[in-house]
């Protein structure tokens, strides 16, 4: 029996070049002859146990096992203290500053091993502090499994543990995640830990060899996904067997995926919940790619964030302390009408999910891009700006506190340039508990808390309020707490519209009935989208309001794979069911029984149709950007660069969502 953390450990080539990166060519260890021995030493012993067959006395086995094991002492000692190296630094520069003064000291010891010379403390530090470290080193304890023709083992099962990426450094402290992301090259540290395992798996098996997981049922899912399965499916790794959703036997309410992969192709058909297809992605889909769809031309300029005001002191709001009350915008506006120029109606994604009409409360002072000279001539909204902006921007960053305080963070002229001559536009909030999209006035000045789509037609709702978007959105999309975030270049950028779809007769009348039902049903109740939602996917929920829209709904996704053609419009749609959306794990008020919160009910497709659709999308984005490569092959669609000039310019650079989460955000 061996043990030890068999996530950090090193191979034999990085022993010998004493650095912990697959593909690093630093200086070599000095006596690196000596490890070299060593182990071919322990090799020879080891081989001699597994050849003497089950007569030979266990002491003669024994004895041998111990002359490897200390054969192998002290390769295990200079592998740690590389290790150690890496552990002993919380940065890139202090390790490698490390590594050097390790280096030496071991290369010192190894030319002349007196005891004096031998760097003990330093590996020793690997197993104090609060998270201790015991490396395995794979091919220095299992020599004669690596020192064959064909390296590795046939095969390789396993019941890894599950923790969620974010958990990681909090469980194991900032190097052990930094150690990770280090030694997978490609990997993301908010992958689940479970991926590192696929990947330490995939490395360990022969050529031809196969292994066996239990993971998470996040292992084909987002960044889980790329740091994993996708990895290895593009690097030689064949998926040959996969069970998606598999509850664990016992009391606890865990759902998990068992994934076989090959080292190499096979040559029959793959098994994917029991059934044969051809194939089996890193979404383990049978159709489509491995890696993240891709942004398609036709979806350009066609979703835009909001303005980014970066400071409430822009607002006239009643319900915020930073903003100013509206009993003032209206004695300013009466003295004086024509600021009204410069004061405009302001709605976030809060009013589009609360208000049953999609109605603002809130105003604010924009300048757009004046110059302080010209913003000069509405002297009493500067003095409001001046005295509860600017110095708010003087506390934040270098680039944000030398921008112009008059001035918006992010204007977002290529949205409103967009919309421009339209009555109406698509918007949703960037964040909420259910993805609503909701038809708005375009003459609004939007927050960067939604989402704003120049799409004025019911068609285009219809396609993006069907299930179809929906899955699409909550499958590619990311997350704060539990609610979904829409973040354009990944949910509508890569979706693949069906051809047409803004001028389908089908789609604008199923769209303008679901549209139109839903409208009055919230102005009946006064509830907005949230709370009408919440009834929506309420399993106990079942008044003919709710029961009339979930069937319009249906209707609406049935109008929508129907415009795709093919075959999404050959599928046979099954009856919606409330599923869970994840496991939930609150029992529960002791005294009472009584849950603290709901269950995540959602009234949606079954998983194995959803993830059908899912795979058809996948598929279909893929052969639409090999079209478009083909028609403009001079042409890639970009994402912005997120860099940022120090002064305002004439047309502010719009810019991708991960780029606005500095400073005050909370409008």
């Amino acid at each position: 029996m061996k043990c030890g953390d068999s996530l950090v450990g090193l191979t034999l080539a990085q022993i010998r070049r004493f650095h912990w990166e697959p593909t690093a060519s630093g200086q070599m260890l000095i006596g690196q002859e000596e490890l070299y021995r060593r182990v071919k030493e322990a090799e020879k012993h080891r081989t001699v146990i597994l050849e003497t067959g089950d007569y030979t006395p266990h002491l003669l086995k024994e004895q041998q096992h111990k002359l490897a094991d200390e054969s192998l002492n002290l390769v295990r000692f200079a592998a740690n203290l590389a290790v150690a190296a890496f552990f002993a630094g919380e940065n890139d520069k202090k390790r490698e500053a490390k590594r050097s003064d390790l280096l030496n000291a071991l290369s010192a010891y190894l030319q002349k091993p007196i005891p004096q010379l031998r760097p003990n403390k330093e590996e020793g530090t690997l197993r104090e502090g609060p998270h201790p470290i015991l490396p395995f080193h794979w091919e220095i304890e299992f020599p004669e499994v690596f020192g064959r023709k064909e390296a590795g083992f046939d095969v390789i099962v396993g019941n890894p543990p599950f923790l969620g990426g974010k958990r990681i450094s909090t469980n194991y402290g900032d190097s052990y995640r930094d150690w990770l992301v280090s030694v997978h090259q490609q990997a993301n540290s908010n992958a689940d830990l479970v991926a590192h395992f696929f990947r330490r798996a995939f490395e360990l098996v022969r050529p031809g060899g196969t292994f066996g997981l239990i993971a998470t049922n996040t292992i084909a899912q987002g960044d889980t996904r790329s740091s994993g399965l996708r990895w290895i499916c593009t690097h030689g790794g064949t998926i040959l067997a996969a069970r998606r959703r598999y509850r664990w036997p016992g009391q606890a309410a865990v759902v998990v995926s068992v994934v076989h992969i090959s080292k190499g192709p096979i040559f029959n058909s793959s098994e994917l919940d029991g059934n044969p297809v051809e194939r089996i992605t890193a979404y383990l889909f049978h159709a489509g790619g491995h890696d993240d769809p891709a942004i398609l031309r036709s979806n350009a300029g066609r979703s835009f964030i909001g303005c980014d005001i970066k400071g409430q002191g822009f607002l006239f709001d009643d319900n915020d302390e930073g903003a100013t009350p509206l009993s003032v915008m209206k004695e300013m506006t009466a003295k004086k009408p024509e600021i009204s120029n410069v004061i405009l109606p302001y709605i976030g994604g809060e009013e589009i999910n609360t208000s049953p009409t999609h109605s603002h409360h809130r105003f604010v002072i924009h300048f757009r891009e004046m110059s302080l000279e010209e913003a000069k001539s509405f002297p009493d909204l500067l003095t409001i700006v001046e005295s509860k902006v600017k110095p708010q921007r003087q506390k934040q960053s270098d680039e944000l506190a030398r921008w112009p305080w008059w001035q918006f963070w992010r204007v977002r002229s290529e949205l409103y340039s967009s919309i421009q001559g339209l009555d109406r536009v698509l918007a949703c909030s960037q964040t909420s508990k259910y993805l609503s999209f909701a038809q708005v006035p375009s003459q609004l000045v939007f927050s960067h808390k939604t989402v704003v789509f120049p799409l004025g037609t019911h068609s285009s709702f219809c396609v993006m309020q069907s299930r179809a978007h929906l899955e699409w959105s909550d499958f590619l999309g990311s997350s704060m707490k539990d609610d979904p975030v829409y973040t354009p270049s990944d949910c509508f950028e890569t979706f693949p519209f069906p051809e047409g779809f803004e001028s389908n007769p089908a789609l604008e009348a199923a769209g303008k009935a679901y549209y139109e039902f839903r409208a009055d049903l919230m102005v009946r109740n006064n509830e907005g989208l949230t709370k009408t939602y919440n009834r929506f996917h309420d399993p106990n929920e079942s008044s003919a309001d709710v029961l009339k829209l979930r069937e319009l709904h249906d209707l609406m996704d049935r109008a929508v794979l129907d415009a795709y053609g093919g075959d999404l419009a050959k599928l046979t749609v099954p009856p919606c069911e409330f599923l869970l959306d994840y496991e939930d794990d609150d029992e529960g008020d002791e005294e009472t029984g009584k849950r603290q919160r709901k269950k995540p009910w959602r009234y949606r497709w079954p998983d194995a149709f959803r993830d059908e659709v899912l795979a058809l999308l996948l598929e279909l984005n893929k052969q639409r950007a090999e079209q478009e490569q083909l028609t403009a092959p001079a042409e890639k669609p970009k994402r912005a660069s997120g860099r940022r000039r120090t002064t305002p310019l004439k047309q502010t650079p719009d810019l991708p969502l991960e780029q606005d989460r500095e400073g005050d955000d909370t409008a």
